[in-house]
């Protein structure tokens, strides 16, 4: 049979987070693969309540863990490199990084016990590493978070390009600028597919450097006389930089609240991204300081609940608390579905007299995601053959998908489980491989089909009662059944307690339920369920979850 190369993505398409793509090259489900990515997308308590973090469901990986070559990480941001210390042991083989998402990433498989060894520090473009059919390079590009990298992919069937989150930024304050030469030469010689960022495509403006914001937030620093307090995604280490300088510039003293800030900084000045950064204060320190002083640089951009930011708008985080005349800055875009965590935020700080400043005007934050410019220009340096659009939401990858063809590039939406055969003169599907989601519960990694959520979320809507039942020797129940109600109502439509009701309807069934039933654990667990929840319907309106406990006397 013919060799032929594939793209299937496992996570990242059709969805912003949760970045897990696969190349392959070979015959037909014979192919030697490597892995782009493994990250991680957050729960939210409506669909995934007592999770703590989501990422690609690797069934179609370990099935084929033999033939994988390697991982490659294009950056350090969790929807890219947060899922490598949960899912090394699954997969086994080295993880290629440059220094500064290397360094991330060895701190994740040391919390597994996992050695530094299994994580290698990748030289960039034009040096490449060769590992079966595939050789590849790690081409710098400028990004929200330093050191980011897109992948010059090379095949037996040609070059895929795979340009990982990019912007074009040519004074990124920290990391890679975007250099458009060193992009030129790879691609000479012909680029057979482009696998594009897609998170901007609607954005029709060019896009603005992160040199730019510097004025302004400083102005706003200033300007205060209160404590200043900011958040934005603590990996945005350029960001921290222009915060922390705009503090020092406006005579305020910085300091780092919440561990994701402190890791990602200590990170950055462990790999030397980081050397003029301002000194800090410890937080014990900032009540022994005026006001107008200080500036705290905190996590929780998004309203994730245990951030220092939750903590300081629910009370006191470290013994900080903040007052009437603070200002609290928003230096960064709300990610779809964070919205109702932030806005929670900002009410609870506005209720302490805290002024809230967000992005809405454009003054304290840009993307690091290519605009459809910045996306256009990439099309015009690359030529490619095929477009395949990622990162991105179904509207994200459909309206590239329309960019490329105006262009005249043939493209293909590809969304999570679609592989796609690049062998060809057009990107042609070629099967759909079954995908999903794993959950990670507490220290334990579950399934999403594996009914935990599911049950979660039913006790959460429904309620739930536990009815015990004693047997004697004689087979006979041995005094009435008793229930316990968690997440329900007291009294219902009778104003009678919830519970007698439910246990004054089981006695009733019980003194005429024959002997055969008495004896039989599934039936008559069945019947004492379905009484519980018809009761309980008729009392409170609801069906809740009943666990039945039976117990047999000797």
């Amino acid at each position: 049979m013919s060799e032929r190369l594939i793209y299937l993505p496992l996570g990242g398409a059709g969805e912003i987070g949760m970045n897990c793509y696969v190349y392959g090259y070979g015959e037909p489900d014979k192919e030697r693969l490597i892995v782009v990515d493994l990250g991680v997308t957050f729960p939210d308590m409506d669909t995934t309540p007592g999770v703590d973090l989501i990422m690609a469901d690797m069934a179609w990986l370990e099935k084929r863990r033999k033939r994988i070559e390697g991982v490659f990480i294009t950056h350090a941001h969790e929807d890219h490199v947060g899922a490598v210390g949960h899912l090394y042991e699954r997969l086994g083989v080295p993880i290629y990084a440059r220094a500064f998402t290397a360094n991330i990433a060895r701190r994740k498989l040391d919390e597994y016990g996992i050695g530094a060894d299994a994580v290698i520090t990748a030289p960039i473009w034009p040096e490449k590493i060769e590992l079966g059919p595939f050789s590849v390079a790690f081409v710098p590009v400028s990004h929200s978070i330093p050191e980011s990298a897109g992948l010059a992919i090379d095949t037996p069937a040609g070059r895929v390009v795979h340009t990982g989150d990019f912007k074009i930024d040519e004074t990124p304050v920290v990391g890679d600028p975007f250099d458009a030469e060193l992009w030129a030469d790879v691609a000479r010689g012909g680029v057979k597919a482009l696998v594009c960022d897609s998170t901007n495509v609607f954005s029709r403006h060019p896009g603005r450097s992160e040199n730019t914001l510097g004025p302004d937030i400083e102005a706003l620093m200033a300007e205060k006389t209160g404590m200043v307090v900011a958040t934005t995604f603590a990996s945005n280490i350029a960001r921290l930089k222009t915060l922390a300088t705009a503090a020092e510039r406006a005579g305020r003293s910085v300091c780092l609240l919440g561990r994701a800030m402190r890791r990602m900084t200590e990170a950055a000045v462990e790999t030397g991204l980081l050397s003029d950064f301002p000194k800090t204060i410890a937080p014990e320190d900032v009540g022994s300081m005026p006001r107008e002083n200080v500036m705290l640089l905190v996590t929780g951009s998004q309203g994730e609940r245990r951030a220092a930011s939750a903590q300081l708008a629910n009370g006191k985080y470290l013994g900080i608390e903040l007052k009437e005349g603070d200002t609290f800055l928003f230096s960064s875009k709300t990610i779809p579905g964070n919205e109702r965590g932030v806005i929670r935020i900002m009410n609870q700080l506005s209720e302490k007299g805290v002024e809230v400043v967000d992005d809405h005007d454009g003054l304290y934050h840009v993307s690091g995601h290519a605009n459809r410019p910045d996306l256009e220009a990439m099309h015009a340096m690359m030529m490619p053959s095929a477009l395949i659009p990622m990162h991105g939401e179904h509207r994200h990858l459909s309206e590239h998908v329309k960019l490329g063809e105006a262009r005249g590039i043939p493209s293909v939406l590809a969304v999570n489980g679609t592989m796609v055969e690049l062998t060809g003169n057009r990107p042609r599907v070629v099967d759909y491989v079954e995908t999903g989601r794993s959950y990670l519960d507490g220290s334990v990694q579950i399934g999403a089909l594996d009914g935990v959520v599911r049950d979660r979320i039913r006790m959460a809507l429904n309620g739930h009662v536990v009815v015990t039942l004693i047997i004697d020797e004689d087979g006979a129940p041995l005094g009435e059944p008793w229930c316990e109600i968690m997440g329900l109502p007291e009294t219902g439509e009778s104003k009678t307690p919830l519970v007698d009701v439910l246990e004054g309807d089981l006695n009733q069934f019980l003194m005429r339920a024959t002997k055969r039933t008495l004896s039989d654990d599934t039936a008559l667990e069945k019947e004492l369920r379905n009484i519980t929840r018809r009761s309980a319907q008729s009392e409170i309106g609801k069906k809740p979850e009943v666990t039945v406990v039976v117990s047999r006397l000797a």
